[in-house]
């Protein structure tokens, strides 16, 4: 049986145009940004990369498990506040 069968519960296209109707589909979508795929969209999405001299490193660093705990106990943002105290420390030793 080819025939789909639909009660009055059956959700209704929420499509504003008929898709059967070439004529109705091109009119809706001729205004629609075109896009050349799917790298382009994702381009645009994280934060701006930021230049070379900005930029952060990533190391392995190894600290005692209670100073890291009292920073994880901090909340979020502890590792952007030990960065703040080591950089404090190295302008308080020039």
């Amino acid at each position: 049986m080819n025939v789909k069968r639909t009660t009055a519960r059956t959700r209704k296209s929420d499509v504003p145009y008929n898709p059967k109707n070439k004529t109705a589909t091109l009119k809706y979508w001729k205004n629609a940004t075109t896009h050349r795929g799917v790298a382009e969209l994702r381009a645009k999405r994280g934060r701006p990369a930021k230049p070379p001299e900005e930029r952060k490193e990533q190391i392995a660093l190894r600290v005692d498990k209670d100073v890291l705990e009292w920073y994880r106990d901090q909340g979020a943002g502890w590792q952007t506040r030990m960065n703040a105290v080591l950089k404090a420390f190295r302008d308080a030793a020039s």
